[in-house]
């Protein structure tokens, strides 16, 4: 009686195993749709107002795209999992430098526009070299123990708007442009159910990929840290993944690699600085490797589009930052960080 016990015990244990493995795959199909559903009904409820595509573009989509890393940095936030909160926004923003890009270019060589080379792409390696330098009190003096405050959050909101109202400054040209008419537009109600779906979307999956990652990082026996910054990033960078895909698949080069620039602001600045605000983060030295690696990722972008065709990032080129993410992906699972 006692074995027959046992063996049920076991079973039950095993199938709430297989459950959060089951959620934790489904996780990533609710974030992904309720992304994109959250930009469909934002996007129709700001035509419905009739507010210009350009304001559009740099509000809802911005936020979307990141909408799927802020859910899970949230979650992960509030149960108290800073490895795989930090590691998520890390790991994300190598992957949307070495693997998106890596395969957006190896399809097309991708063409950038001197604006981008002179502002996005070193306002990025500003927001690495800024992580890594908030994350390392250490080196910097100002405590023994490397941890991301809420004044630390703060400071990368303050930032994020200070992005924001440039990049609204920026595209201040294009806003003369004719505004939409609403003739044949989505119904205001439809708009608005499509966002709560996403809404929901966004947390029950977020809720779900956080759970998963937790529990296969004590299975196999990694570290929060290790999930977030391969499994979870690779995840939460799918919506990026696509758009530029499909972006340099119809011609528009300057829209893939502006938005995985933008997406690696917004990581940094507005998740992490929000995450932070929720509940400062205890940093563990031992993921420095990562924080290098995003300060590295910047600074080589910057550097290939001095090399060969200029402000060009060639196909060679794609093909050499798909290789080095491999190779990145390789130390971290036999390093076990």
């Amino acid at each position: 009686m006692r074995y027959i016990g046992m063996v049920a015990i076991r079973s039950y244990i095993y199938l709430c195993r297989m459950l959060v493995y089951f959620l934790f795959a489904v996780g990533f199909v609710l974030l992904i749709k309720g992304a994109d559903w959250l930009i469909d009904g934002a996007s129709g409820l700001a035509r419905q107002f009739r507010i210009p595509e350009i304001v559009i573009g740099l509000t809802v989509v911005a936020f979307g795209t990141s909408a799927p890393e802020l859910a899970v940095n949230i979650i992960a936030s509030v149960n108290g999992n800073n490895g795989l909160a930090i590691g998520n926004i890390v790991g994300s923003n190598i992957a949307n430098i070495l693997l998106i890009l890596g395969i957006a270019a190896m399809i097309r060589n991708l063409t950038v526009q001197s604006n981008t080379v002179w502002r996005e792409i070193p306002f990025s390696l500003f927001a690495a070299l800024i992580l890594g330098f908030l994350v390392n009190d250490h080196l910097s003096g100002n405590g023994t123990k490397d941890i991301i405050t809420r004044a630390d959050g703060m400071v990368l909101i303050a930032l994020f708007f200070l992005f924001l109202f440039y990049t609204i400054r920026l595209g201040k040209n294009n806003l003369t442009e004719e505004i939409p008419e609403t003739d044949g537009a989505r119904p205001l109600w439809k708009s608005v159910v499509l966002m709560l779906v996403g809404l929901t979307g966004l947390v029950v999956g977020g809720k779900w990929i956080v759970d998963g990652a937790v529990s296969l990082a004590y299975l196999f026996g990694y570290s929060e840290s290790f999930v977030g910054l391969t499994v979870v990033a690779i995840g939460t960078s799918l919506p990026e993944l696509a758009t530029s895909v499909v972006a340099v698949r119809k011609g528009n080069t300057d829209l893939a690699i502006g938005n995985v620039i933008g997406s690696n602001i917004f990581n940094t600045f507005w998740v992490l600085g929000l995450s932070a605000i929720i509940s400062p983060m205890d940093f563990n030295p031992d993921d420095n490797f990562s924080i290098y690696m995003n300060i590295g990722c910047s600074a080589m972008l910057f550097a290939l589009l001095f090399i060969g065709k200029r402000h060009t990032i060639q196909k060679w080129q794609g093909a050499f930052l798909l290789l080095g993410y491999l190779a990145y992906i390789s130390f971290l699972t036999m390093s076990g960080k």
